[in-house]
């Protein structure tokens, strides 16, 4: 068996074959082996030469919270005023007169053509020089309320119509560093940021149904599979999203993929919500469970809310998203001592460094060990990279994430952290060198759910099919068993789950089947590599149409 766990035919002393039985591996061995352990009811699938692979899986991603606010118009891509103003009329003409017009995925960039119009700003309404306004779609939505949502899920951005259909008026208050941000007159621009002060206005629009939420779900998670996914980190956990995932599984299909779900926890919330969230540790259902808890110590570095060293180029990004730091240190202590594994939302270096420090002295989750995690980590000094290895904390990270940058170094993260704090960016290799934990995942909806893309960008640390496009910190590059391992065994020890991410007796039969060795393959052609089988206890979950 190889290192990377990889399972090929033609490595010399390899086994070439194995056996499952209720979902467990129970024999690896050639194909004379196991072939004699067959009875007369047992499916023989004969891989025709492929590459077996432990299961992916995506250590970070939203399905629930992720089909519900990709509802309406992808406007990926779209880097222009212009540009979006064309899409939000084409919808609008196709809407009825008491729709709204909803939007995702749009760029910070949009908005660096309109910094110096429409009047002054409070403090913190400037996102690098860029001014997101709300009025700036009123004329292309033609009368109807506009809700979009920027890339990152951490900024929202509305017209007039859809703020006063929230209540949205600009006196709001929130208990962490969420912002309603408002003119000289304190009128709201339609810019808000963090997730509880745009939700206010998500919230208000049209929701869709359970049903419609449990088919997107399915849908893309389906997807995710074929992309040889058998488990992922779920990180909005809610009650809602149980409901969603009960409703599912009653589905034919089922799950496609195995969820380990991290409840949130935002810094607003209660004793009484910390008491409730207890008493869902361990919720399950036949693919499903809660053993998670998510915290927000930051925000991101786009929009000034993440929480550096030092202020970022803008004077922003000083502060914890939380009013009391002592106050997570307190929550986090309740949820590790109630048995759930922590995880800790922090795209600055502050934030991440504050939360391996509590993790060090609360050691790993009391139920199975598994050690608690720091979601993002976008940008770490020196001292960072070798406090997370000391503490064993580990680094769950996107370098896909990478993909909005542009090489003058003009996009809105780069501006706020210009000079060495940029070039220290997703130092994913640095963790692994200095001994750290890491694991690789997506954050769908803001990224790709292809796990095949995400391995690519590890590799590349640049767009993948464009060997022309800027590479970014090159000496961060993973090698083809790194990458494959930051979606595998490293992600199954993320999870505490010592039977997922290996191919060894006694492990569960959650495995990739794929056309060419994901590893040697050249990473500008991973994305047209076919995933021909994903099994998940033995069970196909993704069968590739033309592989018999």
């Amino acid at each position: 068996m190889t290192e990377d766990a990889r399972f090929a035919a033609d490595e010399p002393q390899a086994p070439t074959a194995l056996a499952v039985t209720d979902g467990i591996i129970t024999a690896l061995g050639n194909d004379e082996e196991i072939l004699a352990l067959a009875s007369a009811d047992t499916e023989i699938i004969d891989a025709e030469g492929g590459v077996l692979t432990p299961g992916l899986i995506d250590s970070h991603m939203h399905p629930v919270w992720g089909a519900q606010l990709t509802d309406g118009i992808d406007l990926g891509g779209l880097s222009t005023v212009d540009e979006v103003r064309e899409a939000i009329a084409t919808a609008a003409a196709q809407l009825p007169e008491d729709a709204w017009v909803r939007g995702w995925n749009l760029d910070y960039k949009v908005f660096s053509e309109h910094g110096a119009e429409g009047g002054g700003a409070e403090s913190g309404a400037q996102v690098s020089g860029e001014q997101i306004r709300g009025d700036l779609f009123d004329e292309a939505a033609g009368g109807l309320p506009v809700a979009l949502v920027l890339m990152d899920l951490h900024t929202g951005v509305g017209n007039a119509a859809a703020l006063a259909a929230a209540g949205i008026d600009g006196t709001e208050e929130f208990e962490d560093e969420s912002l309603v941000v408002v003119d000289e007159h304190g009128r709201p621009t339609g810019e808000l940021r963090e997730i509880p002060a745009y939700m206010m206005l998500i919230d208000a629009a049209p929701a869709l149904s359970q049903a419609a939420t449990v088919d997107r779900v399915v849908e893309a998670l389906g997807q995710t599979a074929a992309s040889g996914v058998t488990t992922a980190g779920v990180m909005d956990g809610r009650p809602q999203t149980i409901e969603v995932l009960e409703a599912a599984e009653k589905q034919p299909t089922g799950l496609p993929v195995r969820l380990q779900i991290a409840m949130w926890h935002q810094p607003g919330d209660d004793d009484a919500a910390v008491e409730e969230r207890i008493g869902l540790l361990g919720t399950r259902g036949a693919r499903f469970e809660v053993s998670m808890i998510k915290m927000f110590i930051d925000g991101v570095i786009d929009s000034g809310t993440a929480w550096l060293h030092t202020p970022d180029a803008e004077g922003e990004s000083q502060h914890p998203f939380w009013p009391s730091v002592q106050r997570y240190r307190e929550v986090s202590r309740r949820y590790h001592q109630a048995g759930f594994q922590l995880a800790t939302h922090s795209c600055g270096d502050a934030g991440a460094a504050a939360a391996a420090r509590l993790y060090a002295q609360l050691g790993p989750r009391v139920t199975d060990g598994a050690p608690h995690r720091v979601e993002h980590l976008e940008t770490l000094t020196d001292e960072d990279v070798a406090l997370l290895a000391e503490t064993g904390t580990v680094a769950s990270m996107q370098p896909l994430h990478m993909q909005w940058r542009e090489a003058d170094g003009s996009d809105s993260w780069s501006r706020r952290l210009a000079g060495e704090r940029a070039d220290h960016a997703f130092r994913v290799k640095d963790i692994i060198d200095a001994g750290g934990k890491i694991c690789l995942g997506s954050d769908w909806p803001v990224a790709q759910y292809d796990a095949r893309i995400g391995m690519a960008w590890a590799r590349l640390r640049r767009r993948p099919g464009d060997p022309q496009a800027p590479v970014f910190e090159p000496d961060q590059r993973l090698s083809g068993e790194e990458a494959l391992l930051g979606y595998t065994r490293w992600a199954a020890e993320a999870l505490g789950r010592a039977d997922l991410g290996v191919i060894a007796v006694g492990a569960r039969a959650d495995l990739a089947l794929w056309e060419r060795d994901p590893v040697t393959t050249e990473p500008d052609d991973l994305l047209s590599t076919r995933v021909l089988l994903t099994l998940i206890d033995g069970l196909v979950s993704h069968h590739a149409e033309d592989f018999s």
